[in-house]
């Protein structure tokens, strides 16, 4: 069974939200189309408390400071995506209707999690493998923000899982740090078999065999 993962599209991560992705609600109208093509479709959603320790205003730093955060090197990043709040709802022109399931992460106040199915200390899992285990998935199509964090820690732990992953780029954006990063990660991915693909050429390939991916 083939699934559709959608990472983190979320207001905080929109062009005017509090962690800022360029162009990050512009792949909304490719994501809903995408959704059609799918019988399973999951979302990751960031949700945060207040007092996660992966804010700068905590540690009296600036955004973008790096941290060991017990023993783990932690970007620090402005406030976003605290639960119940409007920054962590999804973007509104995002279709959920077609959202099976949604798996909120980064909840544990002390680590963060970039990765929907790992926390970043690499060893606590989310569930969402036995989730898409339980459904016998083995094929996972990824698309949302950021490409070069959350999309592509998802992607590499895919990968790592043994299920056959595909990034639809074009329907993903990247925070880009530091200049370069998305194309480092693209790049990254990529070393490590995972297909990158176009959702173009995707939705063109469903019409003319007139059959779902999924």
């Amino acid at each position: 069974m083939e699934a559709l993962l959608v990472v983190d599209i979320q207001n905080d991560f929109a062009p005017s939200g509090a962690l800022a992705v360029p162009d990050g609600d512009t792949i909304v109208p490719v994501v809903n189309q995408f959704q059609t093509l799918f019988d399973l479709v999951v979302a990751t959603q960031d949700w945060h408390p207040e007092d996660h320790e992966s804010f700068a205003v905590h540690h009296n730093k600036s955004p973008g400071e790096v941290i060991q955060l017990r023993g783990i090197e932690q970007i620090l990043w402005p406030v976003h995506c605290v639960q119940h709040t409007p920054g962590a709802d999804f973007i509104p022109s995002l279709d959920t209707a077609r959202i099976n399931h949604v798996l909120q992460k980064g909840i544990n106040k002390r680590i963060d999690s970039y990765s929907g199915f790992f926390e970043n200390d690499r060893q606590t899992a989310t569930g969402l493998e036995s989730y898409l285990r339980d459904l016998k998935v083995t094929d996972i199509y990824i698309v949302g923000l950021a490409t070069d964090y959350c999309v592509k820690y998802t992607a590499l732990d895919a990968q790592m899982l043994g299920f056959k992953t595909y990034v639809v780029e074009d329907a993903t954006r990247g925070v880009n740090l530091n200049p370069g990063d998305v194309e480092k990660a693209i790049q990254e991915m990529k070393s490590k078999k995972i297909q990158i693909v176009q959702s173009v050429n995707l939705l063109q390939a469903a019409g003319d065999t007139g059959v779902t991916q999924a």
